[in-house]
């Protein structure tokens, strides 16, 4: 018989650094971080994460995101010569801002600036939206930026007029 005591798994008979090396290998700790466990929380995850989106994809299918479009006056025409501006606020209290330009269209646009909220006012000689803070120029036709740190158009305002009233009808985002 020998002396030699029978070794364990990974268990060598040295003590020789580099022999030893697998002693800091936890074989328990090497199974439960494994690819397989990897690939079962992922999926797990990505499961867990598309069911809770569920709600979500109902009501927007459903039409329960969109809102409701509320009417309010704004000003009667006899009030707003061409080339002139007013600030309503569309809805509720968010700064809006009317221009009747100097072609005689009507344009209404939030008038918070898409940069950094400054308020945007009409420049009537110019016939453009300017952000006065950082020099931003909107075009007043379309609502999208031509100079300036502004990079997103101003969000559009849906305008009517009945009977020499000019409404606001609604707000469209255009922008992602």
């Amino acid at each position: 018989m020998t002396d030699k005591k029978k070794l364990g798994r990974n268990e060598k008979d040295s003590n020789d650094d580099m022999i030893n090396l697998v002693d800091n290998v936890n074989r328990v700790e090497d199974l439960k971080y494994n690819r397989r466990a990897f690939l079962k929380t992922a999926v797990g995850a990505s499961v867990a994460l598309g069911v809770a989106t569920i709600p979500f994809s109902v009501r927007a299918v459903l039409g329960f995101d969109e809102d409701e479009k509320e009417r309010v006056e704004i000003a009667k025409m006899e009030d707003l010569p061409k080339g002139s501006s007013k600030t309503f606020y569309y809805p509720e209290d968010e700064a809006a801002l009317l221009v009747h330009t100097a072609n005689g269209d009507l344009v209404a646009y939030n008038s918070s600036c898409t940069h950094l909220m400054c308020p945007v006012t009409y420049e009537k000689e110019k016939d453009i939206l300017l952000c006065p803070c950082h020099k931003g120029y909107f075009d007043i036709n379309t609502g999208h930026p031509v100079a300036g740190p502004p990079q997103r158009e101003l969000p559009l305002i849906e305008i009517e007029v009945e009977n020499g009233v000019v409404y606001a009808v609604g707000r469209k985002f255009r922008h992602g």
